[in-house]
């Protein structure tokens, strides 16, 4: 009842708004009749702006959404809410009651108004058109242009190796761990042109493996995931020009802002700094940035060998640490192999040495 109740003064709000904007026009229509040319002139114009505001009020009213379905909006928030804490069940205000007959139909009507709302979340009334306009406006991308990249995907790709994605809906065995920056721009499957089953990737800010006495990350559990349980035989950290991550490490203050995310992440990248700044303190600021990304590559290849599960592979030679570089304003590409066996370094201010450097461009 309370919904029927609040869309009737919506509509009434709606009715009213509308009749004070008619009983001017009247009267304005009135006024034309008995004014001279000039006069008239101001009041058509006038006449002209009473008459798109009721237009607008009309598109108005026929865009606002009932009452009952604008409560619906909010649904998710408290549902989640009543998951959140804890003994509260699963009605919108999550209120436990004593189990009497009356409260347990007060309990049913909640839950019945509950699932009621839920139900049209899921067929809301949106203006797809609107969405689509903003979506693509902010980075020529849509979901319409996604859902035709995925239908040419199954029909030229899947069901073409439809025998090849079986296999691997029961099993994958990549021989490659990537880890790669979440740059937009340097998508590894692009640019390198991994293949479904091809690589075990993980994407994060400056492309940074964490040292190992910083404790458990998204990047070192997904590390231990592809070293110890799909066996991967090559590591390859890849990293970019133009890095925002390493221009974020290069320009803050010492261990940053510690309540940023982004300055308490990209901080793990310190010593790739510090060595920067010893090296090419006589560059620019951009040159230095450079030097400190591929620097970072380097600093976080050794941050590998100080797990003791990847250096064990790495010393029996079952498994091999990879470096590369895309510079993507030139489309160029710098790839090296840590050489752990050709030096007599141990982990720390010493530095290994490298082996098969390519660049391709």
């Amino acid at each position: 009842m309370i919904w029927l109740a609040l869309d009737k003064i919506n509509a009434f709000f709606f009715l009213y708004c509308t009749h004070v904007s008619l009983n001017p026009l009247l009267f304005f229509f009135f006024l034309l009749k008995k004014r001279n040319e000039k006069e008239n002139g101001i009041l058509k114009y006038i006449l002209l702006i009473l008459l798109k505001l009721i237009d607008r009020l009309k598109a108005g009213r026929e865009m606002v959404w009932p009452i009952r379905q604008k409560a619906s909006r909010i649904a998710p928030t408290m549902a989640a809410l009543s998951f959140l804490r804890p003994g509260l069940s699963n009605t919108h205000l999550g209120v436990h009651r004593p189990s009497s007959g009356s409260n347990q139909r007060n309990l049913a009507q909640a839950e019945e108004v509950q699932v009621g709302l839920l139900h049209e979340i899921k067929h809301p009334v949106v203006r797809v058109e609107a969405l689509s306009d903003v979506s693509k406006a902010k980075n020529g991308l849509n979901f319409g242009e996604m859902k035709d990249r995925f239908l040419s995907f199954k029909k030229h790709k899947f069901l073409k190796e439809s025998e090849h994605f079986q296999n691997l809906a029961q099993v994958q065995d990549p021989k490659f761990m990537v880890i790669a920056c979440a740059d937009s721009r340097v998508c590894p499957s692009n640019i390198l042109g991994f293949q479904p089953g091809e690589a075990f990737m993980i994407r994060n800010v400056a492309n940074l493996v964490p040292p190992f006495e910083n404790g458990a990350s998204e990047t070192n559990a997904a590390l231990e995931f592809a070293v110890n349980t799909l066996e991967v035989e090559n590591i390859f950290v890849i990293g970019h020009s133009s890095c925002a991550g390493i221009e974020t490490l290069m320009t803050m203050q010492d261990d940053g802002d510690s309540s940023s995310f982004t300055h308490r992440w990209v901080v793990n990248a310190k010593v790739a700094k510090l060595r920067t700044k010893a090296d090419a303190l006589h560059l620019s600021f951009d040159q230095q940035c450079r030097y400190c990304e591929k620097e970072s590559i380097n600093r976080s290849l050794l941050n590998l060998l100080a797990y003791p599960w990847i250096a064990d592979k790495v010393g029996k030679n079952m498994l091999s640490v990879h470096g590369g570089y895309y510079d993507f304003l030139n489309c160029a590409f710098d790839k090296w192999t840590l050489d752990v066996n050709g030096s007599n370094s141990t982990l720390g201010d010493k530095q290994y040495l490298v082996k098969d450097r390519e660049l391709w461009f």
